[in-house]
């Protein structure tokens, strides 16, 4: 499967192509699809040993073919307004799922008051998930793509502008060194990441540079849990499963249930990154808990399974600057020198790039057809 992905291709004949991308999470991943639909030369390099980057779904069997995904990155996308991402699934013939919001749901307005049940609210327009979760869409694009130019465990340190093509230098998972030639480059990173990960040579526009450093990362503070139960027990209880808490450690609250399967529940971690360092997995998973308890009843004091995924500890996301960030949607950088060497041979692909969608699913397909679409006229020919 894709992410036990290594490839067997003689690596030196890959040490050439039209456009090199950075990054093979979905932005990566749809720049590529892109290309191969335009018969465009191109490798992409990933640092991570699985594809899909901010996209990681669990999955677990369920008796002898049923497997339950749960989402620990992204979970929802708005088809309503985000077409070019809609479009995109029903291309690639996935199930979607409306969330479920029917019911009332919890609120802890305080530490020192007990939680409370309100009437609900259903989002408008609905938010959707994906059968299979996230990971669906990474899967059902990487089956488009040829295997032989996808290339993980490849972290791209350094940047160098030759002249008339673009050298990088990659390192694998046994420390080899590699050396890549590409006439445009394609950053399917964070803004930030590229800025703090890799040694541009020359650098960078110092206003472009200062523009990428300022721009947060979406998803590189928080944290997920996801809790596991036979059975949504809440819906009986006439609850949607959503909550809000001004206790925690969980701020927010949702269903993440799979139809016909598993019951589950979703919480977005409100303690900061840079406290969450000081307290273990095992002692968050646990007042994760009881805060389900307080809310949901003592059903769901034993989950069969339960996820916690943190983003300020992933490397290739999050920075030492985004530990302090508030995790809110940042606008949009420019997404390449207008001037001097660096101009018409690098651009950022990655969902913060995105001008309508910055930071989300939608932005990565974005940021990826507008970097696609104006590739210089002599990487098309």
């Amino acid at each position: 499967m894709f992410t036990e992905f290594i490839s067997t291709v003689e690596k030196n004949n890959m040490k050439k192509a039209s456009v090199a991308i950075i990054g093979g999470g979905l932005s990566g991943l749809y720049a590529a699809y892109l290309l191969e639909k335009k018969g465009i030369d191109y490798v992409l390099l990933e640092a991570r040993p699985t594809l899909g980057g901010r996209i990681v779904t669990a999955k677990f069997s369920r008796g002898n073919k049923n497997i339950d995904s749960f989402d620990l990155g992204p979970s929802w996308f708005w088809p309503d307004y985000q077409q070019q991402l809609a479009h995109l699934i029903a291309e690639l013939q996935l199930e979607t799922v409306t969330q479920f919001e029917d019911g009332d749901m919890m609120v802890e307005r305080s530490p020192d008051a007990p939680a409370v049940r309100t009437q609900g609210y259903k989002s408008s327009p609905p938010s959707m998930r994906l059968k299979g979760g996230m990971a669906a869409l990474i899967e059902a694009l990487y089956l488009h793509l040829d295997a032989s130019r996808i290339l993980t465990g490849q972290i791209i340190s350094q940047l160098n502008h030759a002249g008339q093509y673009i050298e990088l230098t990659s390192k694998d998972i046994t420390g080899q060194v590699m050396t890549w030639q590409a006439q445009h480059i394609l950053l399917a990173l964070p803004p930030r990441l590229v800025q703090e990960s890799i040694t541009f040579q020359p650098a960078l526009p110092s206003n472009l540079a200062a523009q990428w450093q300022q721009t947060a990362t979406w998803m590189a503070p928080h944290a997920k849990y996801v809790a596991v139960y036979d059975t949504p027990f809440w819906q009986k209880q006439g609850l949607s499963g959503a909550a809000r808490s001004a206790q925690g450690p969980m701020v927010e609250i949702h269903d993440a249930s799979v139809t016909d399967g598993s019951g589950a529940l979703f919480g977005f971690i409100g303690v900061p990154a840079e406290i969450r360092q000081n307290i273990s997995e095992a002692q968050l998973k646990i007042h994760c808990r009881a805060q389900l308890v307080r809310l949901f009843g003592v059903e769901a004091e034993n989950p069969k399974r339960e996820y916690l995924k943190d983003w300020a500890q992933e490397p290739f996301t999050a920075t030492a600057t985004d530990a302090s960030g508030n995790g809110q949607h940042a606008s949009a950088p420019v997404s390449k020198a207008i001037s001097g060497v660096w101009e018409n041979c690098l651009t950022g692909i990655g969902s913060e790039w995105s001008t309508q969608f910055p930071g989300y699913l939608a932005g990565a397909i974005d940021a990826a057809s507008i970097g696609t679409l104006n590739l210089p006229e002599s990487v098309l020919t």
